[in-house]
C-alpha cells in the first residue's frame, strides 16, 4: 500500500492490484455498483458530525443572500444533502466552509474532490476569502472587505519572467500576511497574476499532448509527422467512449465516468488557454502518454523485467497523485468511479499498454446493448 488510504479505499485499491481482475471481470465490477462512492453529503458529515448539518446551512444561506426565500434555500440545501445534485458555483463551498467553520485544509479537500481544482490563490476572491476563513473570521467580513479591492485583469499566460509555479508563489505570499493592511497591499502587489486559468496544469498538457501531436520525434530517425487536435482525440483519446450527449439512459457509474470526456473543440479551446484544463483529461493524457514527457524518459527503471507489478503500480500512484498535487487538483480516489479506472489502467503488465487496459473496459461498459 503506497499511502495511508481509510478503509474502504484501501479495499479498492488492493482488489485492482491483487484481484487478477480481466477488463470483462472490471466492467461487471462497475456495472454491480460495487464500489462505494464517496458522497458529497457523507463528506461533509464527517468534517462536520452534528445533527443540525442542514439546519445550520440553510440559516447560513438565507444570512449570506439576503431576500432568499427560505423554501428554495431549504430546498437546495436538501438537494446537496440527498445527493441530488452539487454545488454549482464556487462561492458556495466558501459559503459551506465559514458556516461549518471548516478549515482551509476541509475546504481544499472539500473543492478537489467534488470540483476537480483545489482551492485557487490565483483567483483574487478565493486568495482574499481563504485568508478570512484561515484566520476564523467571518463571510461578511471577507465579502465587504473584497468588495473595496479592485478587480483583476486576468492573467490566463504566462508572462516573461513568470514561472509554471506561479500559484504556488502566490500561494506563499497570502500565507504570509497577518493583518488586514497586509491583505490588501499583497492582493495589490499580485493583482497582475490573478487568473481563472490554472498555469500549472497548462505545463503538463502541453507536454503530453506534444508528445500525441508529435508522435515520431525528428530525432528517432524517422520523418517527423504531426497530428491534428481531431486525430488526437480520434486515436487516442476517445478509448472508444461514446460520442452522442444523451445520458438519460446511463446507470450513476456510466455518468460519471463519461462526464466532461474531452472531445476536438474542448482540446482545441484549451490549447488557445480559452477554457481550463480538466483533471479528467490531465489523468487520460497520462495514461495515454505511459506518462512520457519527452525524450528525457527514452530509459525508465520502471520498463526493467525485474520491478514487480506492486512496485511498478506504486510508482505511478505517487508520480500521478505528485502531478496531481502540483496542479491543486485533488489526489486519486479509488471511490472515485474514473479514477477507479485509472488504477485499474495503470495496474496493466509491462507487456500490456495502459490506454488498451482501459479502452477494453470502456468499450465494454458503454456497450449499447449491455444490461444496466
Amino acid at each position: 500500500m503506497p499511502v495511508p488510504l481509510t478503509k474502504l479505499s484501501a479495499a479498492e485499491y488492493d482488489h485492482i492490484l491483487h484481484g487478477q481482475m480481466t477488463p470483462t471481470m472490471a466492467v461487471r465490477y462497475l456495472r454491480e455498483g460495487r464500489i462505494l462512492l464517496r458522497s458529497f453529503a457523507e463528506t461533509l458529515r464527517t468534517m462536520y458530525p452534528a445533527p443540525d448539518l442542514a439546519e445550520r446551512l440553510v440559516n447560513f444561506m438565507l444570512s449570506a443572500e439576503p431576500g432568499s426565500s427560505h423554501e428554495s434555500v431549504s430546498r437546495r440545501v436538501r438537494n446537496w444533502l440527498s445527493g441530488r445534485n452539487l454545488p454549482t458555483a464556487r462561492e458556495d463551498f466558501y459559503r459551506i466552509a465559514f458556516a461549518l467553520q471548516l478549515s482551509e485544509q476541509q475546504l481544499n479537500y472539500l473543492l478537489g474532490a467534488f470540483t476537480g481544482y483545489g482551492v485557487q490563490y490565483r483567483t483574487g476572491w478565493e486568495a482574499v476569502y481563504v485568508w478570512f476563513l484561515r484566520n476564523c473570521r467571518s463571510f461578511q467580513e471577507a465579502r465587504e472587505f473584497f468588495a473595496t479591492l479592485p478587480p483583476a485583469r486576468g492573467a490566463e499566460q504566462l508572462r516573461q519572467g513568470w514561472t509554471s509555479q506561479l500559484t504556488h508563489e502566490v500561494q506563499n505570499e497570502f500565507l504570509m500576511v497577518q493583518t488586514l493592511q497586509d491583505l490588501r497591499a499583497c492582493y495589490l502587489k499580485n493583482l497582475d497574476c490573478f487568473g481563472r486559468l490554472h498555469l500549472r496544469s497548462y505545463y503538463y498538457f502541453e507536454r503530453y499532448l506534444d508528445q500525441l501531436i508529435h508522435p515520431s520525434p525528428a530525432w528517432a530517425g524517422e520523418e517527423e509527422q504531426n497530428y491534428s487536435i481531431e486525430t488526437v482525440m480520434s486515436n487516442y483519446l476517445s478509448l472508444q467512449m461514446p460520442a452522442a450527449r444523451k445520458r438519460s439512459s446511463y446507470t450513476l457509474i456510466q455518468k460519471l465516468i463519461k462526464q466532461n470526456w474531452p472531445n476536438a473543440t474542448a482540446l482545441k479551446n484549451i490549447r488557445n488557454h480559452q477554457e481550463d484544463v480538466p483533471r479528467k483529461l490531465l489523468m487520460l493524457l497520462y495514461v495515454v502518454t505511459e506518462n512520457s514527457l519527452g525524450a528525457s524518459d527514452a530509459y525508465r527503471e520502471l520498463d526493467e523485467s525485474y520491478i514487480t507489478l506492486e512496485e511498478r503500480v506504486e510508482d505511478h500512484w505517487w508520480t500521478l497523485n505528485a502531478m496531481l498535487a502540483d496542479c491543486g487538483m485533488a489526489q486519486l480516489d479509488t471511490r472515485n468511479p474514473f479514477d477507479w479506472l485509472i488504477l485499474y489502467a495503470i495496474s496493466a503488465d509491462e507487456d500490456e499498454f495502459m490506454s488498451d487496459r482501459m479502452e477494453q473496459v470502456i468499450a465494454s461498459l458503454f456497450e449499447e446493448d449491455a444490461p444496466h
